[in-house]
Protein backbone atom coordinates (compact mmCIF):
# COMPACT_ATOMS: atom_id res chain seq x y z
CA UNK A 1 0.00 0.00 0.00
CA UNK A 2 0.97 3.90 -0.65
CA UNK A 3 1.64 6.00 1.94
CA UNK A 4 -1.55 8.88 2.28
CA UNK A 5 -0.67 11.79 1.19
CA UNK A 6 -0.23 14.99 3.28
CA UNK A 7 -2.72 18.20 2.08
CA UNK A 8 0.54 20.49 2.55
CA UNK A 9 4.08 19.59 1.71
CA UNK A 10 6.37 19.07 4.88
CA UNK A 11 7.86 22.71 3.62
CA UNK A 12 4.85 24.52 3.76
CA UNK A 13 3.75 23.44 6.87
CA UNK A 14 7.00 24.62 8.53
CA UNK A 15 6.86 28.09 6.28
CA UNK A 16 3.11 28.79 8.19
CA UNK A 17 4.41 27.56 11.54
CA UNK A 18 7.48 29.90 11.25
CA UNK A 19 5.34 32.86 10.32
CA UNK A 20 2.75 32.32 12.85
CA UNK A 21 5.89 32.05 15.42
CA UNK A 22 6.92 35.26 14.20
CA UNK A 23 4.05 37.37 13.68
CA UNK A 24 1.08 35.73 15.39
CA UNK A 25 1.97 37.39 18.96
CA UNK A 26 1.90 41.03 16.66
CA UNK A 27 -1.35 39.50 15.20
CA UNK A 28 -3.22 39.07 18.57
CA UNK A 29 -1.35 42.43 19.94
CA UNK A 30 -2.95 44.48 17.23
CA UNK A 31 -5.96 42.56 16.77
CA UNK A 32 -7.16 43.35 20.73
CA UNK A 33 -6.07 46.91 20.34
CA UNK A 34 -7.95 47.03 17.16
CA UNK A 35 -11.07 45.56 18.73
CA UNK A 36 -10.70 47.50 22.13
CA UNK A 37 -10.73 50.67 19.62
CA UNK A 38 -13.45 50.02 17.64
CA UNK A 39 -15.63 48.97 21.01
CA UNK A 40 -14.29 52.39 22.88
CA UNK A 41 -15.33 54.21 19.54
CA UNK A 42 -18.76 52.66 19.68
CA UNK A 43 -19.05 53.75 23.03
CA UNK A 44 -17.78 56.85 22.19
CA UNK A 45 -20.72 57.81 19.93
CA UNK A 46 -23.23 56.35 21.87
CA UNK A 47 -22.31 58.89 24.74
CA UNK A 48 -21.72 61.71 22.18
CA UNK A 49 -24.93 61.45 21.10
CA UNK A 50 -26.93 60.80 25.06
CA UNK A 51 -24.67 64.18 25.69
CA UNK A 52 -26.62 66.13 22.76
CA UNK A 53 -29.47 65.31 23.64
CA UNK A 54 -29.14 65.93 27.58
CA UNK A 55 -27.70 69.54 26.67
CA UNK A 56 -30.63 70.25 23.93
CA UNK A 57 -33.27 69.26 26.13
CA UNK A 58 -31.77 71.11 29.12
CA UNK A 59 -31.70 74.27 26.77
CA UNK A 60 -35.02 73.65 25.59
CA UNK A 61 -36.64 73.33 28.62
CA UNK A 62 -34.88 77.02 29.57
CA UNK A 63 -36.63 78.01 26.48
CA UNK A 64 -33.06 79.06 25.10
CA UNK A 65 -33.03 79.51 21.27
CA UNK A 66 -33.28 77.10 19.21
CA UNK A 67 -30.42 77.66 16.54
CA UNK A 68 -28.30 78.01 19.60
CA UNK A 69 -29.65 74.98 21.29
CA UNK A 70 -28.96 72.34 18.07
CA UNK A 71 -25.55 74.66 17.85
CA UNK A 72 -24.57 73.77 21.16
CA UNK A 73 -25.74 70.43 21.13
CA UNK A 74 -23.51 69.38 18.20
CA UNK A 75 -20.67 71.59 19.65
CA UNK A 76 -21.00 69.21 22.63
CA UNK A 77 -21.04 65.45 20.81
CA UNK A 78 -18.42 66.35 18.36
CA UNK A 79 -16.11 67.27 21.02
CA UNK A 80 -16.30 64.46 23.15
CA UNK A 81 -16.13 62.12 19.15
CA UNK A 82 -12.69 64.02 18.39
CA UNK A 83 -11.16 63.77 21.83
CA UNK A 84 -12.06 59.62 21.52
CA UNK A 85 -10.61 59.56 18.33
CA UNK A 86 -7.12 61.49 19.69
CA UNK A 87 -7.33 58.70 22.42
CA UNK A 88 -7.43 55.85 19.85
CA UNK A 89 -4.83 56.91 17.89
CA UNK A 90 -2.59 57.53 20.92
CA UNK A 91 -3.28 53.52 21.75
CA UNK A 92 -1.39 52.84 18.47
CA UNK A 93 1.38 54.96 19.23
CA UNK A 94 0.51 57.92 17.10
CA UNK A 95 1.31 61.25 18.61
CA UNK A 96 -1.30 63.48 18.22
CA UNK A 97 0.61 66.68 19.49
CA UNK A 98 1.17 66.84 15.44
CA UNK A 99 -2.25 66.42 14.83
CA UNK A 100 -3.10 68.75 17.55
CA UNK A 101 -0.57 71.22 15.25
CA UNK A 102 -1.68 70.79 11.80
CA UNK A 103 -5.65 71.00 13.78
CA UNK A 104 -4.41 74.33 15.32
CA UNK A 105 -3.13 75.75 11.90
CA UNK A 106 -5.77 74.61 9.45
CA UNK A 107 -8.38 76.18 12.24
CA UNK A 108 -5.74 79.76 12.20
CA UNK A 109 -6.28 79.26 8.20
CA UNK A 110 -10.01 78.98 7.97
CA UNK A 111 -10.17 81.64 10.55
CA UNK A 112 -8.30 84.15 8.64
CA UNK A 113 -10.11 83.31 5.17
CA UNK A 114 -13.51 83.84 7.15
CA UNK A 115 -13.01 86.49 9.64
CA UNK A 116 -15.73 88.41 8.42
CA UNK A 117 -18.21 85.53 8.17
CA UNK A 118 -16.65 84.08 12.11
CA UNK A 119 -17.02 87.82 13.59
CA UNK A 120 -20.83 87.85 12.47
CA UNK A 121 -21.00 84.47 14.06
CA UNK A 122 -19.64 85.34 17.42
CA UNK A 123 -21.82 88.74 17.22
CA UNK A 124 -24.86 86.83 16.29
CA UNK A 125 -24.25 84.42 19.72
CA UNK A 126 -23.96 87.87 21.99
CA UNK A 127 -26.83 88.84 20.40
CA UNK A 128 -28.98 85.38 21.22
CA UNK A 129 -27.49 84.95 24.80
CA UNK A 130 -27.12 88.69 26.33
CA UNK A 131 -31.03 89.74 24.12
CA UNK A 132 -30.45 93.51 23.76
CA UNK A 133 -33.95 92.67 21.46
CA UNK A 134 -35.99 90.37 20.24
CA UNK A 135 -38.71 89.39 17.65
CA UNK A 136 -41.06 91.69 17.37
CA UNK A 137 -38.92 95.41 19.09
CA UNK A 138 -38.63 98.37 17.24
CA UNK A 139 -34.63 98.89 17.23
CA UNK A 140 -32.34 101.59 16.46
CA UNK A 141 -28.94 99.88 14.57
CA UNK A 142 -26.20 100.45 12.93
CA UNK A 143 -27.91 103.74 10.94
CA UNK A 144 -31.02 101.69 10.16
CA UNK A 145 -34.51 101.60 12.18
CA UNK A 146 -37.27 99.08 12.14
CA UNK A 147 -39.13 96.28 13.74
CA UNK A 148 -36.76 93.06 14.38
CA UNK A 149 -38.22 90.12 12.14
CA UNK A 150 -35.44 87.69 12.53
CA UNK A 151 -32.64 87.16 14.51
CA UNK A 152 -29.78 84.71 12.92
CA UNK A 153 -26.46 83.75 13.82
CA UNK A 154 -25.31 85.82 10.99
CA UNK A 155 -27.60 88.25 10.23
CA UNK A 156 -30.74 90.64 11.82
CA UNK A 157 -33.27 91.56 9.34
CA UNK A 158 -35.04 95.00 9.76
CA UNK A 159 -38.86 95.78 8.16
CA UNK A 160 -38.70 99.39 7.86
CA UNK A 161 -42.13 101.61 8.70
CA UNK A 162 -41.75 102.05 4.66
CA UNK A 163 -42.19 98.08 4.36
CA UNK A 164 -38.71 97.46 3.56
CA UNK A 165 -36.22 94.63 4.40
CA UNK A 166 -32.97 95.41 5.57
CA UNK A 167 -30.29 92.36 6.12
CA UNK A 168 -27.70 93.65 8.68
CA UNK A 169 -24.70 91.27 9.50
CA UNK A 170 -24.15 90.92 13.51
CA UNK A 171 -21.05 92.41 14.06
CA UNK A 172 -22.41 95.70 12.81
CA UNK A 173 -25.41 95.33 15.21
CA UNK A 174 -23.04 94.62 18.34
CA UNK A 175 -20.09 96.93 17.50
CA UNK A 176 -22.13 99.94 17.38
CA UNK A 177 -25.11 101.53 19.55
CA UNK A 178 -28.21 99.18 19.69
CA UNK A 179 -31.38 101.73 20.52
CA UNK A 180 -34.39 99.48 21.42
CA UNK A 181 -37.16 101.54 20.98
CA UNK A 182 -40.04 99.55 22.46
CA UNK A 183 -38.05 97.66 25.06
CA UNK A 184 -39.96 99.45 28.16
CA UNK A 185 -43.63 99.33 28.71
CA UNK A 186 -43.88 103.47 28.62
CA UNK A 187 -43.20 106.18 26.90
CA UNK A 188 -43.14 109.59 26.91
CA UNK A 189 -44.03 112.08 24.42
CA UNK A 190 -41.53 115.14 23.49
CA UNK A 191 -43.72 118.06 21.48
CA UNK A 192 -41.54 121.68 21.23
CA UNK A 193 -43.58 124.73 21.48
CA UNK A 194 -42.45 128.18 20.62
CA UNK A 195 -44.73 131.07 21.60
CA UNK A 196 -44.55 135.26 20.95
CA UNK A 197 -42.11 137.02 23.36
CA UNK A 198 -45.64 139.24 23.74
CA UNK A 199 -47.45 136.21 25.52
CA UNK A 200 -47.94 136.22 28.77
CA UNK A 201 -46.12 132.96 30.53
CA UNK A 202 -48.10 131.74 33.15
CA UNK A 203 -51.06 131.71 30.58
CA UNK A 204 -48.65 129.93 28.09
CA UNK A 205 -48.23 127.52 30.74
CA UNK A 206 -51.78 126.99 31.69
CA UNK A 207 -53.31 126.65 28.24
CA UNK A 208 -50.67 123.69 26.76
CA UNK A 209 -51.10 122.01 30.59
CA UNK A 210 -54.62 122.01 30.14
CA UNK A 211 -54.20 120.72 26.28
CA UNK A 212 -51.62 117.98 27.62
CA UNK A 213 -54.03 117.00 30.46
CA UNK A 214 -56.99 116.28 28.10
CA UNK A 215 -54.90 113.99 25.42
CA UNK A 216 -56.45 110.89 24.91
CA UNK A 217 -54.42 107.91 25.93
CA UNK A 218 -52.41 109.80 28.84
CA UNK A 219 -50.74 107.63 31.42
CA UNK A 220 -52.81 108.39 34.75
CA UNK A 221 -50.23 107.71 36.60
CA UNK A 222 -47.07 108.91 35.10
CA UNK A 223 -49.40 112.34 33.81
CA UNK A 224 -47.85 114.80 31.71
CA UNK A 225 -45.44 117.88 31.93
CA UNK A 226 -44.78 121.52 30.97
CA UNK A 227 -41.34 121.94 30.63
CA UNK A 228 -39.73 126.10 29.90
CA UNK A 229 -37.02 125.16 27.84
CA UNK A 230 -35.14 128.14 26.70
CA UNK A 231 -35.44 131.37 24.78
CA UNK A 232 -35.24 130.76 21.44
CA UNK A 233 -33.88 133.36 18.32
CA UNK A 234 -37.65 134.41 17.64
CA UNK A 235 -39.69 132.63 20.24
CA UNK A 236 -40.25 130.98 23.68
CA UNK A 237 -39.95 127.96 23.79
CA UNK A 238 -41.72 125.29 26.04
CA UNK A 239 -41.92 121.53 25.72
CA UNK A 240 -45.46 119.31 26.46
CA UNK A 241 -44.37 115.93 27.92
CA UNK A 242 -46.99 113.40 27.88
CA UNK A 243 -46.65 109.61 29.23
CA UNK A 244 -48.14 106.73 27.45
CA UNK A 245 -48.33 103.24 26.81
CA UNK A 246 -45.30 102.29 24.43
CA UNK A 247 -47.78 100.80 21.67
CA UNK A 248 -49.68 103.90 21.65
CA UNK A 249 -46.93 106.07 21.19
CA UNK A 250 -47.46 107.79 17.85
CA UNK A 251 -51.19 108.12 18.27
CA UNK A 252 -50.83 110.14 21.74
CA UNK A 253 -48.35 112.08 19.63
CA UNK A 254 -50.45 113.20 17.23
CA UNK A 255 -52.76 114.08 19.46
CA UNK A 256 -50.61 116.11 21.26
CA UNK A 257 -50.10 118.24 19.00
CA UNK A 258 -53.30 118.59 17.72
CA UNK A 259 -54.25 119.50 21.61
CA UNK A 260 -51.49 121.95 21.84
CA UNK A 261 -52.42 123.85 18.78
CA UNK A 262 -56.31 123.82 19.41
CA UNK A 263 -55.90 125.44 23.08
CA UNK A 264 -53.03 128.09 21.76
CA UNK A 265 -55.73 129.03 19.17
CA UNK A 266 -57.99 129.18 21.67
CA UNK A 267 -56.40 131.17 23.89
CA UNK A 268 -55.23 133.70 21.77
CA UNK A 269 -51.55 132.82 22.21
CA UNK A 270 -49.70 133.22 18.42
CA UNK A 271 -47.24 131.06 17.45
CA UNK A 272 -44.37 132.80 15.50
CA UNK A 273 -42.60 132.55 12.52
CA UNK A 274 -39.08 132.62 12.38
CA UNK A 275 -38.35 136.01 11.41
CA UNK A 276 -34.75 137.48 10.91
CA UNK A 277 -34.40 141.47 11.59
CA UNK A 278 -31.85 143.37 9.70
CA UNK A 279 -30.60 146.90 10.97
CA UNK A 280 -29.26 149.07 9.04
CA UNK A 281 -26.58 151.60 10.07
CA UNK A 282 -27.64 155.47 10.00
CA UNK A 283 -24.83 156.48 7.21
CA UNK A 284 -25.58 153.85 5.01
CA UNK A 285 -29.40 154.54 4.74
CA UNK A 286 -28.78 158.42 4.47
CA UNK A 287 -26.48 157.47 1.21
CA UNK A 288 -29.03 155.06 0.14
CA UNK A 289 -31.15 157.67 0.40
Amino acid sequence: MSATPTPFPAADTDAAADWFAAYGPILVHYGVKIAGVLVALWMSFLVASWVQRRVERALKARAFDPALTGFFGSLARWTIIVAAVLACLGVFGIQTTSFAALIGAAGLAVGLAFQGTLSNFASGVMILVFRPFSVGDYVKVAGQEGVVKEIGLFTVALDTVDNRRVILGNSAVVGGTIENVTHNPKRRVDVPVGVSYDADLDRVRAALDAAAAGVEGRDAELGHQVFLAGLGPSSVDFQVRVWCDTGAYWDVWQATVAAVKAALDEAGIPIPYPQLDVHLRGGAAARRG
